[in-house]
């Protein structure tokens, strides 16, 4: 009986030991959420360690966000631990906006980056908004990086999770890509008002373990510029990639068809597009960088859309395991004023010229034109700064006209001479330097005048074409004096000359060619000697030359060399009909020739070598 009472209890006891198991395993088994959960979360590391033990890139993920469990399988697959960023709302895609009163942006979540950048207050020459960027059609920026998971990644390629606020006056875009909620690379905008220029920063946190240091991480921006002007050619001529480097020395990459330049230690690259310019500076600079420039004019008779491709590429440092850049994005005219309030020297972006032209520029005509433009009209600004100019350069040209005056009145002695020994070429070259000297006329006195105007020439040659105040300012016929003025279009192009007519170059050509005429042709010699170029040959082409090359040139500086020949002109006529008196000049020189003339040594030496000339070429004969 015992033993069967005992068997029977423990029987019961199993039995409810089983019934509680049984009751406790029911009572908390997983719900269907956390049983999913567990099934992705063993999926997910299983393919991560599939992934971690093979070498092959990864490419990027689709651009829209996956929920899925397989999706999301497949963002890690693909992008390791950035596959994060691809389960994000901001993966849907989307832009985020930012503006102030001049300049329109556009960010978008695919890659961080600027898709739009739409200056206000300009418009193209068809009368259309004005873009740098449009669409993301025409430039991209990004930084390739590899992580610890031997993956290759861009961030061009992933997308950033977007958030908007306002810092006082400023509104500030900071753009994530995100590994994990508190682990991400970040883009940070900030626009200011009124102003092109934004800061902008690049910085990492918590990417000590999934960067891979032993690889280079590089920053590529890429753009294509777009035609704002009427002629390609003429826009292309100004367009250029320009950087700074070695502590304020700046450069620029050539206009052949493909051109590139390693530099060290560069603080910004600029992208100017003649009047407009796209810049990127770095307040720490790059060790290192690649400055590419690619003309895309095949054929400039071709109605083109973009001028050149300009591409920068530099290794990003990091600081502790992560990247903390600060730098500033400008958008905006390519404009002394504004640029030269900004570091690093950006108004070394506008092309003044070199040296004392562009001193010259800098200096005296770019503030002369400024004050003069705020209260007058353009084409009357034009005018006004070039009756100044010729006013002030007037004692240049009195000198100049007294020396051709005297040229003049010894004109018949020198022809005579020319006659008297027209079979001894060196006795003529010695009696006319003996009755220069007699006479105290000195011949190259004419060609120093000239020779001080031409750094004004060359310089307001620089200068028109980069005087932004200019552009789609009209002036009479011309309807922008910063590009060519059009009175008859042409049904078919001229090689060199174009495809219409501009009125302001031919009347320049007609007054330089007067001018020619009273300064030169009165006192040129009908016939040039053997060796020497034939000068009326040279008077006659020189206006031509300027009627071709001015007729695809900016009308403002077609219209200040008119002026300034005409004013020339009307100074030579006042000195020579009221200042000079030729009758004078001759009697003084009859005086000069009579009395004894002391040579300089130089002189001495020289008639001495001319008349040992003559003497051996007499011995010889």
């Amino acid at each position: 009986m015992e033993e069967k009472q005992f068997d029977a209890k423990s029987i019961i006891g199993y039995v409810l030991l089983l019934g509680i198991a049984i009751w406790y395993f029911y009572a908390n088994k997983p719900n269907i959420d956390e049983l999913k959960a567990q099934k992705e979360a063993k999926a997910k590391t299983e393919a991560q360690q599939q992934i971690k033990n093979s070498n092959i890139p990864t490419p990027a993920i689709t651009n829209s966000a996956v929920t899925d469990s397989i999706g999301k399988i497949k963002a890690y697959q693909e992008l390791g631990a950035f596959g994060y960023s691809q389960t994000l709302t901001a993966a849907n895609g989307g832009e985020t906006t930012l503006e102030n009163e001049v300049l329109f942006l556009k960010i978008n979540n695919h890659g961080g980056y600027i898709s739009e950048a739409k200056l206000k207050d300009f418009k193209t020459f068809k009368g259309e908004d004005l873009y740098l960027i449009k669409d993301g059609a025409n430039a991209s920026f990004g930084i390739d990086f590899s992580t610890t998971d031997n993956r290759t990644l861009n961030t061009k390629n992933l997308f950033f999770t977007p958030t908007l606020s306002t810092v006082g006056n400023n509104k500030q875009l900071s753009m994530k890509l995100k590994i994990s909620e508190d682990k991400y690379l970040e883009y940070i905008y900030v626009i200011k008002p009124n102003e092109y220029m934004m800061d902008f920063v690049i910085r990492s946190q918590g990417l000590e373990n999934t960067l891979n240091i032993s690889k280079p991480i590089n920053l590529n921006w890429e753009l294509e510029a777009f035609r704002h002007a009427k002629s390609n050619s003429y826009e292309n001529r100004y367009t250029k990639l320009i950087y700074e480097y070695e502590d304020g020395r700046d450069d620029s990459v050539g206009q052949r068809e493909l051109s590139e330049d390693d530099a060290e230690d560069v603080n910004y690259a600029a992208y100017k597009q003649h009047f407009f310019s796209s810049i990127l500076v770095t307040n720490t600079a790059f060790k290192t960088a690649k400055l590419t420039a690619q003309n895309l004019i095949k054929d400039e008779d071709l109605d083109t859309l973009k001028l050149r491709k300009f591409t920068t590429q530099a290794p990003l440092a990091l600081t502790a395991g992560n990247l903390n850049y600060q730098m500033q994005w400008y958008y905006g005219p390519t404009d002394y004023k504004i640029l030269k309030n900004y570091d690093h020297n950006l108004g070394e972006v506008v092309d003044f010229g070199w040296g004392i032209f562009g001193t010259i520029n800098k200096y005296v005509f770019t503030p002369l034109f400024d004050i003069l433009s705020g209260f007058l009209p353009y084409g009357i600004a034009i005018i006004i700064m070039t009756i100044l100019v010729r006013l002030l350069m007037s004692p240049v040209t009195y000198k100049s006209y007294v020396s051709q005056a005297r040229m003049k009145v010894l004109k018949p002695e020198i022809t005579e001479i020319n006659e008297k020994h027209a079979d001894n070429p060196m006795k003529k070259q010695q009696e006319t330097m003996a009755l220069y000297g007699k006479a105290g006329v000195n011949p190259m006195s004419g060609c120093i005048p000239a020779l001080l105007q031409m750094p004004i020439f060359y310089a307001l040659f620089s200068f028109f074409p980069t005087a932004i105040l200019l552009r789609q300012k009209s002036f009479l016929w011309a309807e922008d004096l910063s590009s060519y003025d059009v009175v008859a279009e042409l049904p078919f192009k001229i090689p060199f000359y174009g495809d219409h007519i501009s009125l302001f170059p031919i009347l320049a050509s007609i007054a330089i060619f007067f001018y020619m005429q009273m300064t030169t042709g009165q006192n040129m010699p009908t016939q040039s000697q053997p060796g020497m170029p034939n000068m009326k040959f040279i008077m006659y082409l020189s206006p031509v030359f300027m009627l071709i090359f001015f007729n695809n040139y900016a009308s403002g500086l077609s219209l200040y060399y008119f002026v300034s020949n005409l004013i020339t002109i009307g100074i030579m006529l006042v000195i020579k009909k009221f200042i000079i008196d030729e009758k004078k000049i001759h009697a003084k020189i009859q005086e000069n020739k009579k009395k004894p003339k002391k040579q300089s040594k130089f002189k001495q030496r020289l008639q001495q070598a001319m008349e040992q000339a003559e003497k051996q070429q007499k011995n010889k004969k």
